[in-house]
């Protein structure tokens, strides 16, 4: 796993931790699915709560797939397709990047999951 660039990084680091375990306010963020996957999904006779487990436990985190030390982004493969996540920071009111993703009060948290070929 890449070290951290500073303190502020390996704080956005543990908040992006948090959100992908589920140990995060709920008014703080959001989980999408793209609809490409979703059906993909429901093609297998399974619901998204089945893909759940790929996100929340990612750990192979390198310098190819987290070259800024965030922990905001991974791959894996479901059934036989290959899917990315990715966490991207708003506002609180969702309008713009936030001002300081290190920061759970200015920060919305968007982690959208999809078919690597959606990307």
């Amino acid at each position: 796993m890449p070290e951290p660039k500073d303190m502020q990084t390996e704080a956005i680091a543990i908040l992006n931790d948090k959100f992908r375990k589920g140990d995060y306010p709920s008014n703080r963020g959001d989980i999408l699915f793209t609809r490409g996957l979703v059906d993909y999904i429901a093609s297998r006779n399974e619901g998204t709560e089945d893909v759940a487990p790929f996100i929340r436990d990612y750990s192979d985190f390198t310098e190819d797939n987290d070259p800024h030390g965030e922990r905001d982004f991974g791959s894996f493969v479901y059934g036989d397709k290959k899917c990315f996540w990715k966490i991207d920071y708003y506002d609180p009111t969702q309008t713009m990047h936030s001002e300081d993703p290190a920061d759970i009060e200015k920060t919305h948290r968007v982690l959208t999951v999809m078919l690597a070929n959606e990307y």
